[in-house]
């Protein structure tokens, strides 16, 4: 077992400590600094067009200061009337000035509070906005995928469960990263930033209601960490980790994964296999990839399959799943299909077709 020490994962744990907080996806927007900018070169060009229809018109007001009314001063009329101030020291005299202040000054005093209010409230009102949307996200959230890690093997674990028809709003991400975060959210993923081997970060990602949980960190400690912690806040979900040693795949079993993919391992293989022959290495890659050429397809036994051989089957049975053992095609002891009963298959990928997904839950303790 090739685990460092405690204080290792104290330190790992120490560098990865961020403020853990969820991030769901949302359309894309203009950041909040542009926006502000744009909302105030607006503001800025009512004020400077309002200037400019008092100066026009500057005959038909008056300034208690010097009867005239300069440039400046209606500027400074402008300013005073958009913000609604209105000292009284210039005042629209003659008939035009007053019904120009009717007609096109009012609405633009109100264009300019609309702007301002406007972008005011924007502000005050996000940080609610989002906290309403976390509040109903975790209130419908239901036996989803929990993602752990979101590397090039959390990413690739996460495109083949989507082309089995699982929806991305089904799909949590949970990184330490803000920026794989980010990544994730950016393709339509909800994600969790934080330490996954903190029970309060995978409490965030609902764990304890989710339906499977993918475990795939850059560490194999780090994988048992989750996996132990994973399980313990859910004892029904379906546990699949990868690890990078081989000898470390019966710890994490002992943890509480269901499944364990050692990813040195199957590549080592999956090269050794190639060597000896490129077309097979060719098929078994195909097979591996859904959603293209050739996949293997878990689905139940339909009645008018019920009684009949695995080869008598119209698909291309290669396992059959009775109770919780996987008994090969040609297994004596499988016999005839049972409805209860599921089969192991190889189909032909076809656009738009989704694979059934998998109804297994461990039993509870």
């Amino acid at each position: 077992m090739k685990l460092p020490g405690h204080d290792a994962i104290a330190r790992q744990a120490d560098e990865h400590l961020v403020t853990h907080r969820v991030k769901l996806p949302r359309k894309v927007v203009e950041r909040p600094i542009r926006q502000v900018s744009k909302r105030l070169l607006m503001a800025l060009g009512v004020l400077i067009a309002t200037a400019l229809i008092v100066y026009a018109d500057r005959d038909g007001y008056s300034d208690n200061s010097d009867g005239s009314v300069d440039f400046l001063d209606a500027f400074y009329y402008a300013t005073v009337t958009l913000s609604t101030t209105g000292y009284g020291d210039i005042t629209p005299v003659s008939d035009s000035a007053r019904l120009m202040n009717i007609f096109v000054i009012t609405p633009l005093r109100v264009l300019f509070l609309i702007i301002l209010v406007g972008t005011t409230l924007e502000v005050l009102t996000e940080r609610t906005r989002e906290e309403w949307r976390l509040n109903r996200w975790r209130s419908t959230l239901r036996d989803h995928t929990v993602v752990i890690g979101f590397g090039t093997k959390g990413r690739s674990a996460v495109q083949t469960v989507c082309a089995t028809g699982l929806k991305k709003e089904q799909v949590v991400v949970v990184d330490p990263s803000s920026k794989v975060v980010d990544a994730a959210t950016a393709e339509g993923f909800a994600g969790v930033i934080g330490d996954a081997t903190r029970s309060e970060v995978l409490k965030r990602a609902e764990v304890h209601k989710a339906r499977q949980i993918i475990v795939a960190p850059q560490r194999d400690d780090t994988a048992v960490l989750v996996t132990l912690t994973a399980r313990q806040l859910n004892r029904a979900a379906k546990i699949v980790a990868a690890v990078r040693e081989e000898e470390n795949a019966p710890l994490l079993k002992q943890s509480g994964a269901d499944a364990v993919i050692t990813s040195s391992g199957a590549a080592g293989r999956l090269l050794g296999l190639s060597v000896l022959s490129p077309a097979a290495g060719m098929v078994m890659e195909d097979l591996i990839q859904q959603g293209s050429g050739l996949d293997i397809v878990e689905r139940p036994v339909v009645r008018a399959e019920v009684g009949k051989k695995p080869r008598e089957t119209d698909d291309l049975v290669v396992s059959v799943l009775r109770g919780h053992r996987v008994l090969g095609y040609d297994d004596p002891s499988v016999g005839t299909l049972q409805l209860t009963d599921r089969l192991i298959t190889i189909a032909r990928a076809t656009p738009g077709a989704h694979i059934t997904p998998d109804t297994w839950r461990r039993p509870r303790d």
